[in-house]
């Protein structure tokens, strides 16, 4: 029997179609704005958004929408799919977008970023204070999407913060940054992206 915290989502949580249908425009809307600070780009072609409770039952609610998904059996499996996608504390997860939009790039980009998804570190705080937190991949995901020769285009990361990890992420200054030697990328996480963050942190 699989035991649900209180950060996961439930069948209660995911309305059925036609309730999701006049919630949809606002929700949306919502979500879009909760997505803002949450989304951190890395230099052209690299996009990661940071997942809460929110964003992912979006998502799940989305594609319950498109693919017509009526049951429960199938929402329970998007539930397990998802869930574990959700920022917590101890817990920063986030989704990895390689964003490409030519078939050039594609044949490009995909072969020479083979290992990215391993390549992402979270560092906070500074000088001699700083610490450097290697990104995870999630489990259920990784034997899907990770490739010798390739990555993909979608990858799902997170990383492990203990409370003064999570203080120090609010205090910043803080950055993710790829190290692979394809993409050698840093941004800064600004003072309304950390709040956001640590909000699910604590």
């Amino acid at each position: 029997m699989t035991t649900v915290t209180d950060h996961e989502l439930t069948l209660d949580d995911i309305a059925d179609l036609r309730a999701y249908e006049r919630e949809r425009q606002e929700f949306r809307a919502r979500v879009i704005a909760l997505k803002k600070p949450r989304r951190v780009h890395l230099g052209t072609i690299q996009t990661l958004v940071f997942e809460n409770r929110d964003t992912i039952r979006f998502q799940i609610q989305e594609m319950a929408r498109v693919e017509k998904i009526f049951t429960d059996e199938g929402i329970l499996h998007e539930l397990a799919t998802y869930n574990p996608l959700i920022s917590r504390p101890g817990k920063l997860s986030a989704t990895l977008f390689i964003e490409l939009t030519s078939d050039e790039q594609l044949r490009e980009w995909l072969p020479k970023l083979a290992g990215v998804e391993r390549c992402f570190e979270l560092h906070v705080g500074e000088g001699d204070d700083l610490e450097i937190i290697p990104a995870r991949l999630d489990a259920a995901h990784e034997g899907q999407l990770t490739r010798d020769e390739m990555t993909a285009s979608v990858h799902y990361l997170w990383w492990p913060l203990d409370a003064a990890q999570t203080d120090k992420l609010a205090a910043g200054p803080a950055s993710v940054v790829c190290t692979h030697p394809s993409y050698l990328e840093q941004a800064e996480l600004g003072d309304t992206t950390r709040a956001s963050l640590v909000a699910d942190l604590r």
